[in-house]
Formats: structure tokens, C-alpha cells, sequence
């Protein structure tokens, strides 16, 4: 009478382990899709919609990724693409030849790009990833693209070349202009300076005030380098009688 009680003990343990792995749920069946939530960009951009995802079964020619979108204003989600064994961009509508496939479904990357953004594109992108058997867990997530104005902005190179082009001529005019106001002022000193006191210019010599010339005499030791014309102008200037007193002939 024992042995049929440890028999039928023993069948109900096997049976009860049986139901709690059944009833237990399978470490196969759980799959989750990240995306981050936000995404901004600048109208003319191109936008990459990042979409990865985990799964407990590698990913075979059943898995699948569906891409949909829902304006920002509202109104039923809208499907423009899909993959399944390879990608199926749209080729017209709102995203018609500005979707690429960017994904690598065997590293779990499941991200497209989106091209020449522009306003209207404003609204969320949903992303859905299916790998049989796993069929449960988070399959979806969601990315809230908001595409703005593109601000003017000025680049350095552009500032480096209107900077050349503008104030290295203003420098250098600047610069030429203060030589020039400064050479003759200097050159004038270093004459008076060192003026010789047996020289004396013309019209001093004969006693008539106010009586200037732009250029100096020839200095006595000049004389020697002069030309024969020079030579015969200044003997001939010297036989000339005194017209006014005073008169007095430098020499050397």
C-alpha cells in the first residue's frame, strides 16, 4: 500500500513542475525599440531618426520595421516605410525621395535619415520593430522632430577675408600718410640744425629783407663738384658790381 502512495506523490511533483513552466513566461518573447525622444534641426537639414532595438532571438528575414509619422497639428498616424528583408522608401507624398534606409537590422539598428527637412515635417516619427518570436515587450517608440528657421550666421573665414580686404589698405594708407606729414618736418630740423654760419643765402648777402629763395646756395666746398655751367654762372654772379650796401662777398 506505500509504494502506490510515493508513486502518485511522486507524479504530482512532476506534474505541478510541468504547469509552473508552462504558465511561467519565456525568456524568448521580449523585444525593446529605443529612440530618443526629441530630435531638433534647422529647415534644409538632413535628419538622421535613430531607432535600436534589443531582441532575444537574432534577427531573421521575418523581422520587420515600420516607419510612421503623425503631423504636428493631429490626425491618424500615417505609414511611409517599410522593411522586410530590404527597405521600401517612398517614392511620393509628403516624404516622397527624401527618406534613406540607414539601418543594420543585425547590430539592432533600425535608423533611417530624413532629407531637406523642412517645416511641415514637424510632428512625431514612430518606430516599430518586429523579430519573431518576439512578439512582445516594447515593440514601438516614439521621436518628436521639430525643424526650425535656419538663422543667417557669418562665418569666420568670411570675416577673416572682408577684415583683409578692408583694413589692411585703410593700414597702409594711414601709414604713408603719417610718413609724409612727418619726413619734411624732420628734414627742415636737420637742415637748420646743421647750417654753416659763413653760409649765407640769397638776398641776406645784399641786405634786402623778406628776400627768399626756395633753394640754398652752394656751399664753398660744393664749389669743387660742380658743373662747368655752374662754375660759369657763379663767376659771372660774382663780377656783378654791388647794387646795394652792404654788399659783402662770402668766401670760403
Amino acid at each position: 500500500m506505500r509504494r502506490p502512495l510515493r508513486r502518485t506523490s511522486a507524479l504530482n511533483v512532476v506534474l505541478l513542475l510541468y504547469w509552473l513552466c508552462c504558465l511561467a513566461p519565456s525568456p524568448v518573447s521580449s523585444i525593446t525599440v529605443t529612440t530618443p525622444p526629441e530630435v531638433h534641426a534647422s529647415k534644409g537639414d538632413t535628419v538622421t531618426l535613430s531607432c535600436s532595438f534589443t531582441s532575444t532571438s537574432r534577427p531573421t528575414s521575418k523581422m520587420t520595421v515600420d516607419w510612421s509619422y503623425r503631423p504636428q497639428s493631429g490626425g491618424p498616424p500615417m505609414m511611409f516605410l517599410h522593411f522586410s528583408s530590404r527597405a521600401y522608401p517612398p517614392t511620393e507624398g509628403q516624404f516622397g525621395g527624401r527618406i534613406r534606409w540607414q539601418g543594420t537590422p543585425a547590430r539592432g539598428d533600425a535608423s533611417i535619415s530624413l532629407i531637406n527637412a523642412t517645416l511641415n515635417d514637424n510632428g512625431t516619427f514612430t518606430c516599430t520593430v518586429r523579430n519573431p518570436p518576439d512578439v512582445h515587450g516594447s515593440t514601438t517608440s516614439h521621436t518628436v522632430l521639430t525643424v526650425t528657421p535656419r538663422v543667417p550666421s557669418i562665418r569666420f573665414s568670411d570675416v577673416a577675408v572682408l577684415l583683409f580686404f578692408i583694413l589692411l589698405p585703410s593700414a597702409v594708407i594711414t601709414l604713408i600718410l603719417i610718413g609724409r606729414m612727418m619726413c619734411p618736418k624732420k628734414e627742415r630740423n636737420q637742415s637748420k640744425a646743421h647750417r654753416s654760419p659763413i653760409e649765407v643765402t640769397e638776398g641776406d648777402e645784399y641786405g634786402i629783407p623778406g628776400y627768399t629763395h626756395k633753394e640754398d646756395r652752394a656751399k664753398c666746398c660744393d664749389l669743387y663738384l660742380m658743373d662747368s655751367d655752374e662754375e660759369y654762372y657763379l663767376k659771372d654772379f660774382k663780377k656783378r658790381p654791388p647794387e646795394v650796401e652792404g654788399y659783402a662777398d662770402s668766401h670760403c
